[in-house]
This record gives structure tokens, C-alpha cells and sequence, in this order.
């Protein structure tokens, strides 16, 4: 008989390091792939797993990310099927969520009317297919009261990540869980990569429930998922690993099927951008057989018009959104949301665009992401010129990516 799974989303980060784009939002409800939003990656992961019973944890500016699930993540309640949004409630104090693992903590009424036997933790930000399913039955299979998903890294990144380090004697148990190092070792069979934590969890429910209790009661913990609950099963050689290369979802090729990407960063949202529009994309989106769900724009098809320039009115290399509208503009190499406007004679290059960005005559945009509702007059200029930009306010990365907050017009 197949276990009782409940699944718990955390999506209650601020999400600074994704500023400005976080500055009025969530960072699981930002927009990503010209359709879709982050928490839309996690929750499609789930659903496709077939485990139908789901709560999504907020707290941080959680207005958009509330209204995208209850308008679209919406299932059979006859079947006892949900995906219910659960803010920050003060039920066991008057202290907000103090970290990821205090969230569930405080949440614990969700698993004692679930009464689930298994909960899969999972973080709601990143960008994947995974088939939870399979990490579940491995973990069973494991006899750990936990396991910690995994995914292979180049080792010149182990200070961004939490660091699984196995046991020698048995590889399948975490021997050491470290968060952000500055080194450690390479793997035995790929010495320049090393195991990440991925943030997804699975644990039997009543060990997770008494983790979650002990952790409460103590004062040097930040109440944090993987810098303190995993540590207490790792120290009790109760934890196991699942390495991601072991997972194998439907419709995935060589190519993509080990693809997951980390979106805390500027940098790191916009080359997951460009991971989307090369010839064989290296995320497809287009698989599916395993479907990225989301609520769908209700907008008209996309339309290219020539202008002055006859070779114009054109996008290539390029995923474009419904409602958008290209005339006599050329666009290559981006990403353009729903109900975009460029007009004619302006040129978008390697830059994202978010829904309702209108694009003047002659405008220029170059490797720029443009967030909703931004406005550039007839012949302005997004990154162009590095310092023109930081003098008018907007962010420009080391790497010389233009970020523009919603609702600017740029002049």
C-alpha cells in the first residue's frame, strides 16, 4: 500500500539578493519563462508526482503569490485533493516564522489533520523537474527517518550551497551537512564536483514532528531546515542522501534531465533565461509529458508586423508571450511576457521582459530584464551604457545585466 504523503511547500523568502525584483513580491512569485512563475516549477514537480495534497507556507509580500494559487492552482476538493496558500499565523507565539524550520514548527497542525506517513519539504524557488515519487520510495527503502535531495555542482561553487559530504563506508548516509564551506572534497567517481543540498526534503512524519519539538526548545539553533533539522538526523546516522542523477522524468532527454538551477541571484535568474532559448534548450520547456503548469494570460496571439525597415517586425531565438505585439521592431535572443509592445525601429537583445512592457520607437534594450509595466519613451536606452544606468538608479550586476523595477518609464 503506498504511503500517506503530505507535501510542504516553503515559499516565505524575502529573496534580497533577487532585489529589485523582490521588492514587491515574493520571491516564488516572481515571473520566470515568459508565462510562468517560480512556485509554479515546485507545485508542477508535486502534482506530476501525483501527491495531491499540498500547503505552500508564506509570509514575506505574499499578495501576488496567494492570488496566483488560489486562481490557478485549483484541484477536486471531492477527491480531498487542494494546493492551500498558509500564512504566518502566530499560532504557537507571537513571533513570526523564525526560519524554514520553524515555519513548519509552527505549521505542525497542518500534519496532525493531514496525518500523513511521509512529508516531502520542498523549497519553491528553483528551477527542475524531479519526480518526488521516486526520491520517496527511496527513502523508505533507505530505513532513514531522513533524506535530503541532491544534485552534483562544480566544486569552485561550494561556498553558495549546503555541502553533503557521504559516509565512506556507506554512501547512501550523510556522514557531514555543511552549509556553505569554503571547500570540501570532490566525489569519488567526478573530483571536480561535489553533492548540493537541491532544499527538498522527505522525512518519515512522526521523526520530523519530534525534530521539530526538540529544535523549538533549544537556544542555539536559527530553527533553519538545513542548518540545524538536517544536522540533528545526520548526527544520529539517520539521514540519507538522494542523488538527482538518479531521477528520471518523463519526456526528459540527455540534455535537460539533470538541468536544475539555483535562481537566488540577478545573474543566476537571467542565465536561466537564456538556458530557455537556445535551438535544443538546455531546460525544455516544451516537454510535455511533463507539463510546467500555470495560469494562462487571456490574451490574443502574438503578433509581428514589418514597419519602415521591411526585414523588421521579426523575433528569433526568442520565446514571445500572447498579447505581444512586435511591429517593425526586431527582437532576438529574449524572453518577452505576455502583452508586450515593441514598437518600430527598437531593438531588444539577450534581455527579459516582463507582462506589459512597452517598448518605444527606436528604443534599444540589451541584456536588460525589464520588470512589469516599465515604459521606455521613443529612443531610450536600457543597457547600453553601464554607468548612464546606475546614475538613473536602476541595478546593473558585475556581469553588466540592467535590472528595471516595476512601473518605471525610462526616459
Amino acid at each position: 500500500m503506498s504511503p500517506k504523503v503530505l507535501a510542504i511547500v516553503l515559499a516565505g523568502g524575502e529573496g534580497n539578493r533577487l532585489m529589485p525584483l523582490t521588492m514587491d513580491r515574493a520571491k516564488p512569485a516572481v515571473p520566470f519563462g515568459g508565462s510562468y512563475r517560480l512556485i509554479d516549477f515546485a507545485l508542477s514537480n508535486l502534482v506530476n508526482s501525483r501527491y495531491l495534497q499540498i500547503v505552500v507556507l508564506t509570509q514575506y509580500k505574499s499578495h501576488s503569490l496567494d492570488r496566483h494559487i488560489s486562481e490557478t492552482w485549483r484541484m477536486s476538493t471531492l477527491l480531498g485533493n487542494y494546493v492551500a496558500s498558509v500564512p504566518a499565523q502566530q499560532r504557537v507565539g507571537k513571533s513570526w516564522f523564525q526560519g524554514s524550520a520553524d515555519a513548519i514548527y509552527q505549521s505542525l497542525n497542518l500534519i496532525h489533520d493531514a496525518r500523513p506517513d511521509i512529508v516531502v519539504v520542498v523549497g519553491a524557488d528553483h528551477v527542475y523537474r524531479m519526480d518526488f515519487s521516486q526520491m520517496v520510495d527511496a527513502h523508505i527503502a533507505s530505513g532513514a527517518s531522513a533524506s535530503v535531495a541532491a544534485v552534483r555542482q562544480p566544486l569552485d561553487q561550494v561556498s553558495q550551497f549546503g555541502v553533503i559530504e557521504t559516509d565512506p563506508q556507506d554512501r547512501s548516509r550523510i556522514a557531514r551537512f555543511v552549509e556553505k564551506p569554503p571547500t570540501t572534497e570532490g566525489l569519488p567517481d567526478d573530483p571536480t564536483s561535489f553533492l548540493a543540498s537541491m532544499g527538498n526534503y522527505v522525512f518519515t512524519a512522526d521523526a520530523l514532528v519530534d525534530a521539530l519539538r526538540e529544535d523549538n526548545e533549544r537556544l542555539d539553533t536559527k530553527h533553519d531546515m538545513g542548518g540545524d533539522l538536517v544536522p540533528h538526523f545526520v548526527d544520529r546516522n539517520d539521514c540519507a542522501v538522494y542523488d538527482f542523477t538518479e531521477n528520471s522524468v518523463a519526456g526528459s532527454t540527455e540534455r535537460d534531465r539533470r538541468y536544475w538551477r539555483d535562481v537566488g541571484t540577478i545573474d543566476s535568474f537571467y542565465d536561466a533565461h537564456m538556458d530557455l532559448i537556445s535551438p535544443l534548450p538546455i531546460f525544455n520547456l516544451y516537454n510535455m509529458d511533463w507539463p510546467i503548469y500555470t495560469r494562462q494570460a487571456i490574451s490574443p496571439p502574438a503578433k509581428f508586423v514589418r514597419g519602415r525597415n521591411p526585414d523588421w517586425g521579426v523575433a528569433y531565438d526568442s520565446i514571445v508571450g500572447p498579447g505581444t505585439v512586435v511591429t517593425g521592431g526586431l527582437v532576438k535572443g529574449s524572453v518577452l511576457s505576455p502583452d508586450v509592445f515593441v514598437s518600430d525601429g527598437a531593438r531588444v537583445s539577450g534581455s527579459v521582459l516582463m507582462d506589459n512592457v512597452v517598448i518605444g520607437r527606436g528604443a534599444v534594450v540589451k541584456r536588460a530584464i525589464l520588470d512589469k509595466n516599465v515604459r521606455l519613451e521613443d529612443g531610450a536606452t536600457v543597457g547600453v551604457d553601464a554607468e548612464q544606468d546606475r546614475s538613473r538608479g536602476y541595478k546593473v550586476t558585475d556581469s553588466g545585466i540592467t535590472v528595471v523595477s516595476k512601473g518605471v518609464t525610462v526616459g
